[in-house]
């Protein structure tokens, strides 16, 4: 007999190992139907969120839903290392342990010190997913680092260079000073800040008594600067154009020019050229041909670029030197308050990033984009929203040069190594490099490899082909991709999901998956986004703890339709309460002898409320298939919801107390089996969404049933 109450803390622990030893999770053989998802990579260094119990929520929903229809899933589950976020962490426990710093230590005995970091600490994760009922195939787990995924980045990487879309150039990038490393664009937030704008007095050269203007808000750039640029329509500088003005401080005389990009209306109307380091200033320097001069070194300090007096000053440091000596020499005209954007290093926020001047790798991703663009226009590939894909083909249609390369030890070192003289060699292996050097140059010759490594993001992109053995040409990658969904946060579409396809396309010839469901971040009943700060994050492993998986999963798929999921703690609680509710109609089927019966034809009952029933439950059987193969999760969910609660229990239940207890030995033998095959039906429409729950229920009614006891995910 089921126990008064359902224990998810005994029974989910219990099943989770149970499923994983029997191998349920793994894609069965024969000529059943594939079906395939890639799990979203979490970060090794990661815990569970409430985002990531969303997304893989609405995963497990339709894996588990395909293995009922009798498919072969594959749900490829595996880690992201995570190249910045691991390196802090080692980083810092070094720094705690009281030991060397990373570049005293070496690269690689660094390297060494990380991985046994990922041995020991890495991956907590997967182990959490576990917890929230995830059924991916935990046999195949992969990590971005591994000996294959590794392979097939050399691979990758060379190709790339070969066909001249890899190349190195030197331009400006977003530098972290912190960490010492490039970041690409997509990894900067501009958040608004309070801050100044200074009016510089600029002296012209011939007449020191005049000046002209500029106003900025990083005024120690100033020592950089290469020219000031007026608009050629700005009647108040005309007469100025082509002269030369002494740039303070320095002594140095730099031009004034004439460009679009001065706004009349903006400050001072007059702006300093920066070339080397400002995004903008770099592509009018290049229009004019300008000088480059970089003023900061990798730490964001003043290098010998700089006048004497300010070297080694830290930027903000410095930029209170030179604000106060341009005082001291009247050149300040005003000083004006304002808020304005700024860029941070858009994991910590914490970070300002500095534009600068550094030699990079980077891969040409137009023609790559192009492909990826069409690939969805012509309907292989296609997005449940209209609005995320109009997102995706806004980026690809604007997108710019990758930049691939990171100043980091953590990750996936370059693939190409260096003469004597500079010249690199792109190729797999070492030893490959060392053969292309010889014939180069006539002989054996010595090589040092590129130091930098990839943007993880680069490995990530090969995930849905690398994953499944290429470039081995395995009876799973032939099987399995492309893959049949993507389900993933719409925060990384560009990231992810756009790179996906653009490296799934030219390595595969094929998509990597034919549909793709993005959804909105979670956020707290208020509609506000969840953060430390507010102090309204919810942990979903405490959710699980107070009120269960299943509760936090059915609440999942229920909210997952809103444009601004909200969630609220409240709404967990109902949906336990509704899980409650199931629990105590099955004892009431346990204790009216209601057991299932496999020879039991729901078509020949002959009670009313029994034929109504058995109706009612086909009509939601079908209304559940429907709503999932849109990806309508919440309908699926609501669905379900409606007619366990209202029909069957508040119903159902009802009507049929008199039958039950009745002198009409055929009319409750009939009601009995029919409940029972509803319940049983119930059970399975709901494993996708609450799995412990039903999966005890299914093995539990068994007992009193034809001892039909077996685990519900193995039958299917």
């Amino acid at each position: 007999m089921l126990e008064t109450t359902f224990d998810p803390k005994s029974v989910e622990p219990r099943l989770s190992e149970a499923w994983e030893k029997s191998g349920a999770f793994q894609p069965r053989g024969g000529a059943a139907e594939a079906f395939a998802i890639v799990i979203p990579p979490p970060n090794v260094t990661g815990s569970l969120h409430i985002g990531h119990a969303l997304n893989n929520t609405l995963q497990d929903i339709l894996v588990r839903f395909e293995r009922l229809r009798g498919k072969s899933v594959l749900w490829q589950p595996g880690l992201d290392h995570a190249g910045i976020a691991t390196q802090m962490i080692v980083e810092r426990q070094l720094a705690a342990e009281g030991n060397m710093d990373r570049k005293a230590l070496g690269r690689a005995a660094f390297t060494d010190r990380v991985w046994k970091w990922k041995g020991e600490s890495g991956g907590m994760i997967l182990h959490q997913l576990k917890r929230l009922g995830c059924s991916a195939d935990w046999s195949r787990e992969r990590f971005t680092m591994d000996e294959g995924l590794s392979d097939a980045v050399r691979k990758v990487f060379v190709r790339l260079f070969k066909e001249g879309l890899i190349y190195k150039d030197k331009r400006l990038v977003n530098w972290d000073p912190k960490l010492e490393t490039a970041l690409s664009d997509l990894e900067v937030e501009n958040i608004e800040v309070k801050g100044n704008l200074w009016h510089i007095r600029y002296p012209l050269a011939d007449n020191p008594s005049q000046f002209i203007v500029v106003a900025t808000t990083r005024p120690e750039t100033m020592l950089g600067d290469t020219a000031v640029a007026v608009n050629p329509n700005d009647e108040r500088y005309t007469a100025l154009i082509g002269k030369m003005v002494r740039l303070p401080l320095t002594g140095r005389v730099i031009p004034i020019i004439a460009d679009d990009y001065a706004d009349l209306e903006k400050g001072s109307g007059a702006v300093k050229i920066t070339p080397a380091h400002d995004f903008n200033d770099f592509d009018v320097g290049k229009r004019h041909n300008l000088p480059l001069i970089d003023i900061l070194d990798a730490k964001a300090r003043l290098n010998e670029n700089a006048p004497e007096t300010y070297r080694g000053l830290e930027r903000t440091e410095a930029r209170k030197r030179i604000v106060a000596d341009l005082e001291a020499l009247e050149l300040i005209e005003k000083i004006e308050p304002i808020t304005h954007a700024v860029p941070h290093d858009e994991k910590s926020k914490s970070v300002v990033l500095e534009p600068r001047l550094t030699e990079q790798w980077y891969l040409n991703v137009q023609p790559l984009a192009d492909v990826a663009m069409q690939a969805v226009r012509d309907g292989r590939t296609r997005f449940t929203s209209e609005a995320w894909e109009k997102t995706y083909f806004r980026w690809l249609e604007n997108i710019q040069p990758w930049c691939i390369s990171r100043q980091l030890w953590w990750g996936h070192q370059i693939p190409a190594w260096y003469g004597p003289d500079g010249k690199y060699f792109v190729e797999e292996t070492e030893a490959a490099a060392l053969a292309a050097a010889k014939s180069h140059y006539g002989k054996t010759t010595p090589l040092t490899q590129d130091e930098d490594v990839l943007d993880t993001w680069f490995s990530s992109a090969l995930w849905p082909f690398s994953t499944l053995g290429w470039p081995d040409q395995t009876p799973e990658l032939k099987r399995f991709y492309p893959t049949s969904i993507l389900i993933t946060g719409g925060d990384i579409i560009f990231f992810w999901v756009a790179r996906m396809m653009m490296m799934g396309l030219h390595f595969m010839d094929e998509v990597p998956f034919s549909e793709v469901f993005l959804h909105s971040l979670v956020r707290d009943a208020k509609g506000q986004k969840m953060s430390k700060t507010r102090g309204n994050v919810m942990d979903p492993l405490d959710l699980i703890d107070k009120y269960g998986a299943d509760a936090l999963r059915l609440t999942m798929a229920m909210i997952s339709g809103q444009m601004s999921i909200k969630l609220s703690e409240k709404s967990i609680e109902g949906y336990r309460n509704f899980g409650t509710k199931l629990w105590n109609a099955a004892r009431f089927a346990q204790m009216n002898e209601c057991a299932p019966w496999e020879a039991f034809d729901p078509s020949s009952a002959k009670q009313a409320v029994n034929r109504w029933i058995v109706g009612e439950t086909a009509k939601t059987a079908a209304i559940v298939t429907r709503e999932l193969e849109a990806r309508r999760f919440h309908e699926a969910a609501g669905a379900l919801y409606k007619f366990i609660w209202n029909v069957f229990c508040d119903w159902y239940l009802e009507l049929i107390k008199p039958l039950l207890n009745g002198e009409d030995e055929g009319a409750k033998i009939e009601t009995r089996r029919t409940m029972a095959w509803a319940l049983d039906r119930i059970v399975t429409l709901l494993n996708p969404f609450m799995p412990f729950m039903t999966e005890e229920l299914w093995e539990r009614l068994a007992e009193t049933g034809e001892k039909r006891a077996r685990l519900l995910i193995e039958e299917r």
